[in-house]
């Protein structure tokens, strides 16, 4: 089975409040603790890096099996919410809410929004995001299902 290699390069001045930079083939960004953490707020951080692997990995999972169970899909996009706890000074990722609002065209039949319904659910349990965090870090859903 074929394996697939990714790379980052990331820069760190040093000291906590400093400004870094991060590159892949497809990003570059700045990275920096949070404002939330007294930070400088500059670029993103590990916090939402985590929550975006997470949130893509999850609504692409779910694209590819509503277009594999030919659904006739209308509409899709997602919030999702990023929860650290910081007890004692331990921060913890602590858990990650996906809020998908998916849509069916008007033609969709009970069957194929049961089945949506099952996709939603399976989708998360597929992403590899979430697999590799799993036992460390809560995902749980929080979908809007319609007809259209």
């Amino acid at each position: 089975m074929p394996k697939h290699h990714f790379n980052l390069t990331a820069e760190w001045p040093g000291g906590r409040n400093s400004v870094g930079q991060i590159e892949t083939d497809r990003l570059k960004t700045e990275i920096s603790i949070p404002p939330e953490m007294d930070g400088p707020g500059v670029g993103t951080n590990p916090d939402e890096m985590l929550l975006g692997a997470a949130a893509t990995c999850y609504i692409i999972t779910l694209g590819a099996m509503i277009e594999r169970a030919e659904l006739p899909l209308h509409d899709m996009s997602m919030t999702s919410e990023g929860i650290v706890d910081v007890t004692k000074g331990v921060i913890s990722y602590d858990e990650i809410i996906h809020r998908p609002v998916v849509s069916l065209k008007n033609e969709a039949t009970e069957a194929q929004f049961e089945k949506l319904k099952k996709l939603v659910e399976k989708a998360e349990s597929s992403c590899m995001i979430s697999r590799a965090v799993q036992g460390n870090v809560k995902i749980s859903l929080d979908p809007t299902l319609s007809i259209q």
